[in-house]
């Protein structure tokens, strides 16, 4: 497995308060990694840690298989774009300006580069416009914010809350530029967000952080077995039912439970139970449950925090 990120027992204090406490992430080329927690869980520390903003009181980790505490980490951090908290452009300058100035920062050649990342970002129209970044909607910003991040190739894109505050249409434009770059450029991401539905829209792996520690890591395959509908029945006869649908629902997994069976996954109630009927077996009682994420997250975490 070709990894972008491991961290191993990672810990952040910041005075007596534990911001990040023995977190083990692990995240694989070409993974869309949904960090979800709720307020003050050490998401935003996490990624700050993986960035060099701040420094791990113990606990390591490796970029591109580079140790943190290594000389070569500068260069693996080459390869890694960051949008943390809010994006960092100079609202004084247009989107031109903005991508230029990134590119004097960076020691590129601007040439046909900066018409190539705005139009790649949905910003292409802003090319000669001299509107200052400053007066720009926030999706607008945002999407400049991860332009100004690809000038510099990255392999991993790390995005904190980019839907925050975004209205249904910035956030719908953002989640197709991350798919499409996911897709297109092969970037791996990292996204922290507490909006749960939409995270679900591009995740294929995601990581449940609370009170600083992770606790869950699961991908979105895993994740959908979980939320998978179920059907509880009971009968009088339970011992029969088994064998009664046997091959007949090839798309479920049936199991026992006290007094009947569950089936896993999506049915025609109208025809098992009138399969069950014609068999003379009494049905005793009939419950459907259909977890969402929400649902899933907050079992995880313990109930809702604050």
């Amino acid at each position: 497995m070709d990894y972008i990120l491991k961290t191993f027992g990672l810990v952040k204090k910041y005075k007596k308060q534990l911001a990040v406490n023995e977190a083990d992430m692990t995240i694989c080329r070409g993974d869309i990694y949904g960090f979800v927690g709720e307020n003050g869980s050490g998401k935003t520390t996490i990624i700050r840690l993986i960035t060099g903003l701040v420094f791990p009181d113990s606990g390591r980790f490796e970029l591109f298989g580079v140790p943190h505490d290594s000389i070569g980490i500068q260069t693996a951090r080459r390869k890694v774009g960051a949008v943390v908290e809010s994006p960092s452009i100079y609202p004084n300058m247009s989107a031109y300006d903005n991508l230029k100035m990134q590119c004097m920062i960076l020691g590129i050649p601007a040439d046909n580069k900066i018409s190539e990342t705005l139009n790649e970002v949905g910003l292409g129209y802003l090319l000669k416009d001299k509107k200052q970044a400053g007066d720009f909607s926030l999706g607008m910003r945002q999407r400049l914010g991860i332009a100004m991040t690809l000038l510099g190739d990255p392999e991993f894109l790390i995005l904190d809350e980019p839907m925050n505050g975004l209205d249904p249409a910035g956030i719908v434009e953002i989640r197709e530029l991350i798919l499409k770059l996911n897709r297109e450029r092969k970037i791996t991401f990292l996204i922290s967000s507490h909006i749960l539905s939409e995270l679900s829209l591009v995740a294929t792996k995601y990581g449940i952080i609370s009170r600083g520690h992770i606790i869950k890591e699961i991908t979105a395959a895993q994740l959908q077995v979980e939320l998978a509908k179920t059907t509880d029945i009971t009968v009088e006869q339970p011992e029969r039912l088994i064998s009664l649908f046997d091959g007949l629902l090839p798309e479920t997994s049936i199991s026992y439970i006290l007094g009947g069976i569950r089936i896993t996954g999506e049915i025609d109630l109208n025809t098992v139970l009138s399969t069950i009927i014609k068999e003379e077996i009494r049905i005793i009682s009939v419950n459907c449950h259909e977890s969402s994420f929400e649902d899933y997250y907050l079992k995880t975490i313990g109930g809702k925090r604050s």
